[in-house]
């Protein structure tokens, strides 16, 4: 089980690697603009916030990674909660959509985790 949990960790950790990448260097380009169905004058306009969003998706990564390295049942805990919290608030001020793709992996890596223990 402590396996599963862990690929499971470590797909949370991809995805919020690619939401960084998104945001942070894509987020004016067509895939981007796409992703997120921002319009190109849109997206300029708001490419600092987006980046400042995908810089604290890397901390998240840089935390699951953390937890993964050091083999750290404690610290994944803690950085799987504050994806699954902020999954459920984007999920009430952006998008409903953010509940499947941000919390819903987070929430099952968190259960395998308290599983594997």
């Amino acid at each position: 089980m402590t396996i599963l949990a862990d690929v499971l960790v470590g797909l949370v950790a991809a995805l919020h690697a690619y939401f960084l990448v998104l945001e942070m260097f894509l987020w004016t380009r067509p895939l981007g603009r796409k992703t997120f169905g921002n319009t190109a004058e849109f997206a300029e306009s708001t490419k600092v916030l987006a980046a400042n969003q995908g810089l604290y998706n890397g901390f998240l990564v840089a935390g699951l990674v953390w937890g993964l390295v050091a083999d750290q049942r404690d610290v994944k805990i803690f950085f799987l909660t504050c994806v699954v919290v902020a999954g459920v608030y984007g999920a009430q001020t952006v998008s409903r959509r953010i509940l499947v793709v941000q919390a819903l992996p987070a929430v099952l890596a968190l259960v395998a985790v308290l599983v594997a223990a």
